[in-house]
């Protein structure tokens, strides 16, 4: 694998990241595969499907974003492991009052940002007091019952709340929570000055993204010297370009080119957890996906077991919280596979004849959409498929919310409160679920707050507020003398610091 080599001399050119605001947990170790002694001069490549269109993660949302940025280049004062237990970053130490009202976070000594400039407790007062006033900040709408933050002395942030939220920790996990330079210039649009074990040091738009070790970095310094990430939208290509040595690991590979990807050509693969959705959107909003009774025969015409057999892995799903998030609940029982009831429903609907149009990203290929034709077609409902470019998809359908039924796979963790969010692109208003979403937020008991949850999900699935697909399963393919790839939570974040490659 010739990319497995000593820091090249040449300089590489580093790729856009596409904001991924559609919408990526387990307990795996990571993946393993090296044999001798780990090169702290080696290059790491890892091949990556989505790229963002801009790099400012505090103003642009997606998965795509936090995938690369967080942990790698940027920190907070907590973070949140493969298996979404919350750990300690930039903070020390961190308690929560009984109440849940007031954040206490000792920070970590000597971080400096990646222009050598030493991390204060005004940065991280600013930051967070940025992302409290500024409604174009990304997690704003989250800091809402936030009353205060302030500095208790050098190394101690207060944090206190109006009212007690079962997230917020959760969320200072994610952008909100980043802590940057007070009075920083940088561009954020296409440059970086975090505090984390990588700078970023060049951006080719559609083509790669490379990453240096940050040699002053307070804790730990990252295993490799440098990582390229590689952006191959077109997932054969991808696994062509692991094949032919471009690539030492490639991630999201598809389940039918799988197989190409084992020993034999250098790579192990690992299967890992997400809370990734593969959600079938209806809009709530328009006829005559606003009569639930259509929107609930189109879930009983999809063969849910048979559509994850044709993708070739995960899991069905059946409502909006997937296993691996609080407040999960088998909701197999809402929607059975049950053609003859569907076309009953539709029927009594006077939705006969019915012709629907699917409005999906051109790079999650045709697998879904083919089953989705076909178990509609078998209930008389004609569907027409519209691939499209993401960009697009982004304007059309997450923006403009023009579209009928539309399927994208949402990665973030612990966001049932799209459903409780009437202007979401769903289009779905139930003031029962805001409500019990709102109390499982206040509620300090973390059960008590699962509980809500599970009790919204619910009625959100017996609305038919949408088809939950699969819960996805991530195949990422580890060439040999890579260790300590993550294996779950890929999708959404991938901490490079702890991965080494062995000397050839």
């Amino acid at each position: 694998m010739p990319r497995r080599t000593a820091l090249a001399a040449t300089t590489l050119l580093i790729a856009g990241t596409l904001a991924l605001a559609s919408c990526s947990g387990g307990g795996s170790a990571p993946a393993t595969t090296s044999a001798g002694e780990p090169d702290p001069d080696a290059s790491l490549t890892v091949g990556l499907v989505l790229e963002p269109t801009n790099l400012d993660i505090r103003r642009t949302s997606g998965a795509a974003l936090e995938q690369i940025l967080i942990d790698n280049v940027y920190e907070g004062l907590v973070t949140r492991t493969q298996e979404n237990e919350i750990v300690a970053s930039l903070a020390s130490a961190f308690e929560v009052s009984d109440d849940g009202l007031t954040y206490t976070f000792t920070l970590s000594d000597g971080v400096t940002f990646h222009d050598g400039t030493p991390l204060t407790v005004e940065d991280v007062v600013t930051s967070l007091t940025q992302v409290k006033d500024d409604p174009e900040i990304v997690g704003n709408t989250e800091f809402a019952g936030v009353a205060s933050i302030t500095a208790a002395d050098d190394s101690t942030v207060v944090i206190t709340l109006t009212e007690p939220n079962q997230n917020f920790l959760f969320t200072l996990t994610g952008p909100a929570g980043l802590v940057f330079k007070t009075g920083d210039t940088t561009d954020f649009q296409t440059a970086a000055n975090g505090t984390g074990p990588f700078t970023l040091e060049r951006w080719n738009q559609g083509d790669s993204i490379q990453l240096v070790r940050n040699d002053a970095y307070w804790a730990e310094p990252a295993g490799v010297a440098e990582v390229v990430l590689q952006y191959i939208p077109d997932f054969t290509a991808g696994v062509n370009a692991a094949l032919d040595g471009s690539l030492d690991v490639l991630t999201a590979v598809q389940p039918d080119l799988s197989a190409q990807l084992d020993e034999a050509s250098g790579f192990t693969l690992t299967t890992g957890q997400t809370t990734d959705k593969g959600t079938l959107a209806f809009n709530n909003a328009v006829a005559p996906l606003d009569d639930a009774r259509v929107r609930e025969a189109l879930r009983l015409a999809i063969d849910h077991e048979a559509l994850v057999e044709a993708i070739g892995s995960g899991q069905t799903q059946y409502g909006p919280i997937p296993e691996l998030d609080p407040g999960y609940e088998d909701l197999s029982d809402v929607a059975p596979y049950d053609p003859e009831r569907a076309m009953e429903l539709l029927e009594e609907a006077g939705a006969d004849d019915l012709e629907l149009t699917l409005t999906i990203p051109s790079f999650y290929g045709t697998t879904v959409p083919q089953v989705l034709v076909s178990d509609f077609d078998e209930i008389g409902v004609t569907l027409e498929v519209e691939s499209v470019e993401f960009a697009t998809w982004l304007q059309d359908v997450y923006t403009n919310h023009d579209y009928e039924l539309s399927f994208v796979l949402h990665v973030e963790p612990r966001d049932v409160g799209n459903f409780a969010d009437p202007t979401y692109y769903f289009g779905y208003d139930n003031p029962e679920v805001q409500d019990l979403h709102a109390q499982a937020q206040v509620a300090v008991d973390p059960d008590e707050s699962a509980e809500l949850l599970a009790e919204a999900a619910r009625i959100v699935s017996e609305d038919h507020a949408a088809d939950w697909l699969y819960t996805g399963a991530t195949i990422t393919a580890v060439g040999d003398g890579v260790s300590g790839f993550p294996v779950d939570s890929v999708n959404s974040r991938i901490d490079l610091a702890g991965v080494t490659v062995s000397s050839e």
